[in-house]
């Protein structure tokens, strides 16, 4: 070959057939996997791609927006019904840009006792470091949250249904709160999904969600997504997702999206297959406690139902037996899986001991902890996904599972 043919063809590997196709009619949106996309002429445009100055500025680089996030930030601000969404590479990278950004050096933080770990452990030891100070209370008592106020409060942040206890926090009355004392509510309504609960149209300022739980739906992918006004989430794709680095991939974002076609269909599922099971669960003479918002015998049943249209495919219950048990369920589950995460297809268990999960968390108080154990935990609580399995052979899964020697 020579030497001439030998650059031609070194050209032609790098710029033969690359680029998108103009008129493309694929009825499902391309999956834009780039890092960056050619700039504006030198002008105004071109300083909007770099300052990101609009609200929808030419692209530049990926982790500063890309097509195919668009796309899904697009698809999630509507399901919330808010101006704008920003996606995030996690859920807890949503909590983070939304905390972080919203506080600084010298706030305050009103955030709930017992939550899912990632974020009561950002509350509870990492914020602290920043010079944020933090009040962690029982988000379900309305008195607690007006009297953790203080002059410096920024946020109050609260998960409904919480993870993984299932406790239902009030929405208006905290926004009304938040509204008063001129301070942000900031929701995490993963349990939920857009489609059994709105907070933002209860009062809420600010909903995340881990995109990687029931919005994806295939347990394949990771995603955060923090929606609320065009002008604050602007201000935190800047100053949070642009300089800190917590982009999504453009490949989960596609994911994601894809997911979410089918969202209402699932959580159909998700739902009635959680009550079936909470009901077989709580005439069960093995089991001790069932918790689930759609039974009456929950703390906050008549508040759930208000406030959701239906109450979420999450459950947890405790065995007579405690650990014991919970170890022979764990090894006689043949449907089920023994796994961490939620929203999957398939259904999933996990145990939280209490002695490490609640008690060995030095931030939260003695008479806390006393209270969580006595109303909520135990000793240890199950925690179960359910999937979109027939309900009757998940409760066969763990009649035979309970009841085997």
């Amino acid at each position: 070959m020579g030497k001439d043919n030998k650059k031609q063809l070194d050209t032609l590997l790098a710029h033969a057939s690359s680029g998108p196709e103009p008129a493309a009619t694929s009825l499902i949106r391309p999956l834009h996997m780039t890092t960056s996309f050619k700039l504006p002429s030198f002008g105004p445009e071109l300083l909007d791609a770099l300052l990101m100055e609009s609200d929808a500025p030419p692209y530049a680089y990926t982790r500063w927006g890309n097509p195919t996030v668009k796309e899904l930030e697009e698809k999630l601000a509507a399901l919330e019904g808010a101006e704008a969404a920003l996606v995030t590479a996690s859920g807890m990278a949503a909590v983070s840009a939304v905390l972080m950004g919203m506080l600084k050096q010298g706030d305050h933080l009103v955030a709930q006792e017992l939550c899912y770990v990632g974020s009561q452990d950002l509350s509870g030891r990492h914020l602290k470091q920043y010079g944020i100070s933090v009040t962690l209370v029982d988000t379900t008592d309305v008195k607690q949250v007006e009297a953790a106020l203080q002059s410096n409060t920024k946020i109050i942040f609260a998960e409904t249904p919480s993870n993984p206890l299932l406790r239902v926090v009030n929405i208006p009355a905290l926004a009304e709160i938040a509204r008063r004392a001129g301070v942000y509510l900031v929701v995490d309504s993963t349990f939920a999904t857009p489609l059994l609960q709105r907070p933002l149209e209860m009062g809420a300022d600010f909903v995340v969600h881990s995109l990687t739980k029931y919005l994806n739906g295939h347990g394949d992918a990771l995603g955060g997504a923090i929606m609320g006004s065009m002008e604050e989430i602007k201000r935190l794709r800047k100053e949070m997702i642009i300089h800190l680095g917590g982009a999504a991939s453009p490949f989960n974002a596609w994911l994601i999206s894809r997911g979410l076609v089918t969202l209402s269909l699932r959580m159909e599922r998700h739902c009635t297959n959680a009550m079936a099971l909470a009901r077989f669960l709580e005439t069960h003479p093995a089991v001790k406690r069932v918790c689930y918002p759609g039974l009456a015998s929950h703390p906050h049943h008549e508040l759930a139902a208000r406030q959701m249209s239906h109450f979420g495919g999450m459950l947890t219950f405790q065995l007579n037996e405690g650990l014991n048990a919970v170890i022979k369920l764990a090894e006689k589950i043949r449907i089920f899986s023994y796994a961490t995460s939620l929203g999957h297809p398939h259904s999933l268990l996990f145990y939280y001991p209490t002695d490490i999960y609640l008690d060995q968390v030095e931030y939260i108080s003695p008479d806390q902890k006393r209270r969580i154990r006595e109303e909520w935990m135990g000793e240890g609580i199950v925690r179960v996904s359910t999937g979109l399995e027939s309900a009757d052979d998940l409760i066969s899964d763990l009649e035979q599972a309970m009841e085997s020697k």
